[in-house]
């Protein structure tokens, strides 16, 4: 059999798990990235001579990585140290109401109870329970299929298996059926958050995003080295197994030959070849016409690409922690919930009640002991804090004035929570959604892709498959949908239905990845 050439654009997450499948199959696989180091979203920042993820900060659904690594005879645990947190989050709304949520799911219900009330308790247990039905219902028949729809959805689930998932209530708002759930206030706004993990609102998201609390109950993992060594870690198993990957390497355009795509031609002039292509980028840069017009009239419909996602406003700092003990993970929440929301997608403006996250990177569970004995005087952290920002990028830009006034008021609610950090502003990396736009070309600052506002947005979302043979997509912009696991899986699902179609001539070919929690 002749050699099969694979080209992927962009080392990210799918681009990476992409490769590994394909070269694990005899492809010749090269991927292109145009940025010095591979990761994509997952990155840091060097600030104060320190080493500061700067994208997502940890993993769920482990599953995924290990059924990666085990498919090609590798093990997972040679390429990159994961470790479980025990605290998933630490939670504050003032400098006196504190909740943790641990990997114990014991200790969850204990702490809930003395945080509100033993009957707020029993309603967490049958959220929980709800939100692993929901989980079970979808991954299979979602999660690892190239692009559901209602009708295969159906044909895998059966009419039973719908009507279960109908009667749990997933296709109303998150934010209606966590009042269903929850009395108090604080757990309603709590587990509300599951939609800005995918960039959208809780008052617009489907509460099939329930299904977050479950995946995280099933284990919160930190990478030794941060993110970076996670995309490191897999960059090198695809390297081992025979995949080329070259960083530096920009792609003005995707050709096409006999309505085929056929190879790329690079910002140095240079052409490759290949039998087939996937793009592991922002499926809106296609659309935006980025990598050439024949890309752009295969690109996914706009329907599928907007509205776009939350962005994002970050400061990435080595500081000193005075009063309030973060955890690794810590959320602290203001009052108005829903003003942030209406600031961000209704007047896209800056939210005046930011919820404020924190990442305290020393105190993951790979933190040295000696760090923490070393007397809090002298002690400075790594730390990334986040804000929630509409997504600008290459239109109105947020003035400096509008985010100083967000920080302002995103350190003055720390403070009132008991957390004052000390850190040379000279020695803070400020990132701003114009900076994420930047980054990745075609998002205009958006990190998550299109935002999953509606019950449909589902299935709005781009696959893996595009109009023009031979191009395949990949990436947190299309299914199944944004986070590093996600990524992966969409990687995953772009090499096997890129290998169904090389050989296959039926192009209609349904794949499915197997594996998964639930087959654990």
């Amino acid at each position: 059999m002749p050699e099969r050439r694979v080209i992927i654009i962009g080392a990210g997450m799918g681009g990476l798990t992409a490769a590994m499948d394909l070269a694990r199959q005899g492809v010749s696989v090269t991927v292109l990235e145009r940025h010095s180091l591979v990761g994509g979203r997952m990155h840091q920042r060097t600030v104060d001579g320190v080493s500061i993820d700067s994208g997502p900060t940890v993993i769920t659904m482990r599953w995924v990585f290990e059924d990666l690594f085990n498919a090609t005879g590798l093990e997972l645990a040679r390429f990159v140290d994961l470790r479980a947190l025990p605290v998933i989050a630490r939670h504050a709304w003032s400098a006196h109401e504190q909740l943790d949520l641990f990997a114990d799911h014991r200790e969850s219900i204990d702490a809930i109870a003395k945080f509100s009330s033993p009957a707020e308790a029993r309603r967490f247990e049958t959220f929980c329970a709800e939100a692993a039905r929901v989980y079970q219902g979808l991954e299979g028949a979602y999660i690892r299929s190239q692009r559901p729809s209602l009708v295969s959805m159906g044909a895998d689930l059966g009419l039973r298996g719908l009507a279960q998932l109908a009667s749990l209530g997933p296709f109303a708002s998150l934010w209606k059926t966590l009042g269903r759930h929850f009395t108090d206030p604080r757990l309603r706004q709590l587990f509300a958050r599951y939609a800005t993990y995918c960039g959208g609102s809780p008052w617009q998201s489907p509460a099939t995003l329930m299904l977050i609390a479950h995946v995280e109950q099933s284990g919160v993992w930190a990478a030794a080295g941060g993110m970076q060594a996670l995309g490191d870690g897999v960059a090198a198993a695809a390297r081992e197994l025979g995949a080329q990957i070259r960083c530096g390497e920009s792609v003005e355009e995707i050709l096409v030959d006999r309505s085929r795509a056929s190879g790329v031609r690079l910002a140095s002039g240079e052409t490759l070849r290949a039998d087939a292509l996937i793009f592991n980028g922002e499926a809106a840069a296609l659309h935006a016409g980025l990598l050439g017009r024949h890309a752009q009239a295969a690109s996914p419909a706009r329907s599928a690409l907007e509205p776009r996602s939350l962005s994002a406003l970050t400061w990435a700092m080595n500081a000193r922690v005075i009063g309030f003990e973060p955890s690794f993970h810590t959320v602290f929440f203001q009052d108005h919930y829903d003003t942030e929301f209406s600031d961000i997608f209704e007047h896209a403006r800056l939210p005046r009640r930011p919820t404020v996250y924190v990442c305290a990177q020393d105190r993951s569970p790979h933190a040295e002991p000696a760090a923490a004995q070393t007397p809090a005087a002298q002690r400075r952290e790594r730390l990334l804090l986040l804000v929630n920002a509409p997504a600008l990028g290459g239109g109105p830009t947020l003035s400096t004035e509008e985010i100083d006034a967000c920080q302002s008021a995103a350190f003055s609610h720390l403070a009132r929570c008991g957390l004052r950090l000390e850190a040379d502003p000279s020695q803070t990396w400020r990132n701003t959604p114009d900076h994420f736009s930047q980054r990745f070309a075609g998002s205009k600052g958006a990190i998550y892709g299109m935002a999953p506002h509606g019950w449909m947005s589902s299935f709005r979302r781009a696959g893996s498959q595009t109009a023009l043979p031979g191009l395949f997509l990949a990436g947190g912009s299309v299914h199944p949908g944004a986070g590093v696991p996600m990524a992966a899986l969409s990687g995953r699902l772009a090499a096997a239905t890129l290998m169904a179609h090389l050989d296959s001539i039926n192009r209609s070919r349904r794949v499915v990845i197997s594996g998964g929690m639930s087959t654990g």
